[in-house]
């Protein structure tokens, strides 16, 4: 273990057991590193501002505030996808590796209610190639999230517009765009809505009955893939 992520896990560490204290030996056991950097350490953190006092005494030791540090962070299923779809813009870098390790530490974290619904949210995304460029209009993300039907105004290539009722599937990404990847109503088909042509959403109450399958993707199968949360 780093020193960076000592110090982290020694402040959480004293956050688990307050208000009783640890000791440095015990800190110096658990962490395998000496007293002495133990010691260290804990004057760097005192030294950044975390609340933490020695108790004297042989059953004494080190003691954090509760009320003045922060608890672990834990995400909402949103917030875990969207942190899976921010690395998946990192592969090929340097960053990737320790980018996945990092989201499944914050995953594993979770309540499991919460973990279960941020895969259910991550199986509706799919991803092609390189990150995607374009940003998904507010709407259509709730909509997705909520699985309601959406009243889409969409401009087609050559700028015509049309009113289209659409139940909400998924989403595709490639490079350069972000794409709604929806039931249309008027086409009874399934059609790839490019978000940045959206020029207007109204949410129904109408809930979305439908769902994507692989087949539904008029992609080739060799360069597509869904989005994964490991």
């Amino acid at each position: 273990m780093n020193r960076t992520d000592r110090l982290y896990a020694l402040v959480e560490e004293l956050r688990a057991i307050s208000p009783r204290p640890r000791s440095a030996r015990w800190l110096a056991h658990h962490f395998e590193v000496s007293t002495r950097t133990v010691e260290r350490d804990i004057t760097a953190l005192q030294g950044a501002g975390v609340p933490i006092w020695a108790e004297p005494g042989r059953a004494g030791g080190y003691v954090v505030d509760r009320a003045r540090t922060l608890p672990p962070v834990n995400l909402t299923p949103g917030e875990a996808v969207a942190m899976a779809v921010a690395l998946h813009r990192l592969g090929g870098s340097p960053f990737a590796p320790a980018a996945g390790v990092a989201l499944r530490k914050l995953v594993a974290v979770m309540p499991p209610a919460a973990v279960a619904e941020a895969h259910r949210l991550a199986g509706r995304v799919h991803l092609v190639g390189g990150g995607p460029g374009t940003a998904v209009p507010a709407a259509v993300a709730d909509a997705v999230a909520a699985g309601r039907v959406l009243r889409l105004r969409y401009a087609d290539r050559d700028g015509a517009d049309s009113a289209r009722d659409v139940e909400p599937l998924g989403y595709l990404g490639n490079e350069t765009h972000w794409y709604l990847v929806a039931w249309c109503r008027l086409r009874d088909a399934v059609r790839c809505f490019r978000t940045d042509r959206i020029r207007s959403v109204h949410p129904l109450a109408e809930p979305v009955t439908r769902e994507l399958h692989p087949g539904d993707l008029d992609v080739p199968a060799d360069r597509v893939r869904p989005l994964s949360l490991v």
